[in-house]
């Protein structure tokens, strides 16, 4: 693998990727896609990406339909059916943040995990890796292209498979605390913490399978506020914003 960029010093990384929850895609509490909130997104990435950082993005689909609400109780969708119906809504806000991007005059690619080649190009990890390296956004979409499987777990495999040199994922709130801080005012932002803490705390960060294969291979992990003005290009450029996860690392508050 190649050597990584982990700057101590404000200079940017390499090569990121950044994960994107559905509900990015939408005013909180609400569900669909909301063009204002994608070309807020759009814009910040924008001007992350002039900065020459090579850029991939891991979308999630949740504010269309997660696969989880089909597999509770009486449903007649097969549990596998309801994650692939979940991959394909990843693929919608793909698409819807791709037409954002070039609005902006940004080169992108939509690459999916399952074929489907009327609308974006099949994943390839040469293939991607040669987009970044021309300078195109890749927009990661399908997860992993198996059901059982979420995009936190997709953006951490992708992350590895592209040799970046971290994670970046992206939330509502400015990075992890030891409380849901929308539900408790007193919890606390650690500024670092290590993977082990994470799991022992069973802090919501990631799911356990995403954490676990960041914490196999060393990837570290940027938990940050893409909502504030300005944070995706911060975090691209290595400021230290958020929570960074990684086994260098105690407890910070």
């Amino acid at each position: 693998m190649a050597e990584r960029n982990a700057p101590d010093d404000g200079s940017r990384y390499r090569r990121v990727v950044l994960k994107l929850s559905g509900e990015s895609f939408t005013h909180a509490g609400e569900r669909g896609i909301s063009m204002d909130e994608v070309v807020t997104i759009a814009q910040q990435v924008f001007k992350a990406a002039q900065s020459g950082v090579q850029l991939a993005i891991v979308i999630g689909g949740g504010n269309i339909l997660r696969g989880a609400q089909f597999t509770a109780g009486t449903s007649s969708i097969q549990e596998a059916t309801a994650h692939y119906m979940g991959m394909l809504a990843t693929v919608i806000n793909g698409l819807a943040l791709q037409d954002a991007l070039e609005s902006l005059g940004c080169e992108t690619r939509l690459l999916t995990a399952i074929r489907m080649d009327g609308v974006a190009e099949p994943y390839i990890r040469r293939r991607a890796r040669r987009h970044l390296e021309k300078g195109r956004i890749v927009i990661l979409a399908a997860g992993t292209g198996s059901p059982f499987v979420t995009t936190d777990t997709a953006a951490a495999q992708r992350t590895l498979e592209l040799e970046a040199d971290i994670l970046l994922k992206g939330t509502r709130v400015d990075g992890v605390y030891s409380d849901d801080p929308e539900k408790n005012p007193h919890a606390l932002l650690y500024s670092e913490l290590s993977y082990n803490a994470v799991r022992e705390q069973n802090l919501r960060v990631m799911d356990p399978t995403a954490i676990a294969q960041c914490m196999e291979h060393d990837m570290p992990i940027l938990v940050f506020n893409f909502k504030k003005e300005g944070n995706i290009e911060r975090a691209v450029n290595g400021a230290r914003i958020g929570t960074l996860i990684s086994s260098q690392v105690a407890i910070t508050k």
